[in-house]
This record gives C-alpha cells, sequence and structure tokens, in this order.
C-alpha cells in the first residue's frame, strides 16, 4: 500500500493532468488541505515536494505552489532545415522553431562562445580524426526573452571553417542564413543528415545554466551533418530543457520493397 502523501500527490497530479488546476494555477495551501482532512501538514507537504520533483509544480515564497506552464516551443524536425528558410532567407533553425510556434525573437537571444578544441572521442568518431586532433567548437546558450531553452555546440574541422564567420564570437547566427549558409558558401552545401534523441538527467551545471525546476530532465541531440559526397562538415550536440520543446517530424512514408524494385 502506497503511504498517504504517495496517494495525495497522485490525486493532485491527476487533477493537474485533467485540467481542474491549469498551467499558472496555485494549488491549496497546505494548511487548507489538512483543513480538509487530506492528511498532516508533513504528509501534504511531502506530496507537494513530490510534485515539483516530478516537474509538475515549482515552489517559491510568497507564491506557494504553482502548476507550471506547459505551453512548449514547437520544434521542427526535418522542416527547421529547409535550405530555402537560411540559403535564400535568414531563418536559421531557431528561429525557425519560434516562427512556426508564433513566438517573438530576436537575433542576440543566441549567445556564441567559440574555441579551437582537443576533439573528444564522440566528436573524433563523427568526423573520422584522431581523439584529441584540433576541432573548432562554437557554443551556444539559445533563450526566449531571458529564459534559457537550449545549448547547442557545433563542431567542425579547421580546414572548413577558418576564416568564415562560424569562428567569429559576436552573439547571434554566423551572419545572415546562419552557420549552414557560411558552409554552403565555402564549397559544403550539406544535403543529409542525422539525429540522435535520447532523454536523461540533467548535470547540476546543465541545471543551473538552463534554470531547470527540480526533476525536470533534458533531452540531449546529437546531430551529424554531410555534404551530398559523404563529407561531415558539422557535428553537434545540443541539450534542452525537455518541458519547453515538442518535437514534430513530417516525413513521407518509406517504402523500401518499392525501391528495391525500382532498381532490379
Amino acid at each position: 500500500m502506497a503511504p498517504k502523501w504517495r496517494e495525495l500527490a497522485d490525486r493532485l497530479a491527476a487533477q493537474i493532468k485533467d485540467g481542474k488546476y491549469a498551467p499558472g494555477a496555485q494549488l491549496p495551501q497546505i494548511r487548507d488541505l489538512v483543513e480538509a482532512g487530506e492528511g498532516s501538514k508533513s504528509t501534504v507537504h511531502a506530496a507537494y515536494k513530490a510534485l515539483e520533483a516530478e516537474g509538475l509544480v515549482t515552489s517559491s515564497r510568497g507564491h506557494g505552489t504553482v502548476v507550471r506552464e506547459r505551453a512548449a516551443l514547437k520544434r521542427l524536425g526535418i522542416a527547421r532545415y529547409d535550405k530555402a528558410k537560411w540559403r535564400d532567407g535568414d531563418e536559421v533553425a531557431f528561429i525557425a522553431d519560434r516562427v512556426a510556434s508564433g513566438r517573438t525573437y530576436k537575433r542576440n537571444e543566441q549567445t556564441q562562445t567559440v574555441s579551437r578544441v582537443p576533439a573528444s572521442a564522440a566528436v573524433a568518431q563523427a568526423h573520422g580524426l584522431p581523439e584529441g586532433a584540433d576541432v573548432y567548437a562554437r557554443a551556444r546558450v539559445v533563450k526566449e526573452g531571458s529564459q534559457p531553452t537550449h545549448t547547442l555546440t557545433s563542431y567542425y574541422r579547421p580546414e572548413h571553417v577558418e576564416g568564415t564567420r562560424i569562428v567569429d564570437p559576436t552573439p547571434g547566427p554566423a551572419g545572415r542564413g546562419g552557420g549552414f549558409r557560411v558552409l554552403y558558401d565555402a564549397g559544403y552545401e550539406i544535403d543529409h543528415m542525422q539525429e540522435t534523441l535520447f532523454a536523461r538527467i540533467p548535470t547540476a551545471d546543465e541545471a543551473q545554466l538552463l534554470q531547470l525546476a527540480p526533476g525536470e530532465w533534458v533531452v540531449e541531440l546529437h546531430r551529424t551533418t554531410y555534404t551530398a559526397d559523404g563529407i561531415v562538415v558539422e557535428f553537434a550536440i545540443g541539450v534542452h530543457a525537455a518541458t519547453r520543446f515538442a518535437w514534430t517530424y513530417d516525413f513521407k512514408v518509406p517504402d523500401s520493397a518499392k525501391a528495391e524494385g525500382e532498381t532490379k
């Protein structure tokens, strides 16, 4: 049998999910639930702490316990990399997400730090380099207003980006069209990419940087970007606040049997 605080936490969680307590709504004061017979002060307090650890509510002095906002940004899958957005216009990937979500943006909501670093095992494997070889790391923190949404660090071979806007640490995208446009102008037009996503518990530094609530996880992204002839021109690692994004993919369903038949 579950302890009483757990039963109360589960009931409140169900009410939050059912909409009884909308995002931004305040939950009852602890003393009110005690008076209503939901348990002792310690029981209600433990239930609220469990909800906070699960990322459903936030608690602060003077504001009580409030249901977390759930208005997630659309993070487009394939469509965010549409060449027409960055090659012919100035809609880099994070801006494409904001436009699709109907949200405002400023170009300088993306910070930028550029450094030449030894390739880690993952970076070296992606680029086909020896571990420890020199690569450029272009690290960004992307914010919506004052709230960080994710980090993204792209790694490049020096011979692909030396002397380009990609190694310019000025905040914001790397000029009109961003990094992909820089690669395109340098003769490295991107053709296809592979993305891997997985969820995990954040490190203490990530929780602080992304201003995560207790119990909130992150989604880590690994992106490898290729030219048509298979040259890797970027390997990127992103760390996203899990509750601030909803990934959307729109693609044609493949039929490998038909494709094999057409090649015979």
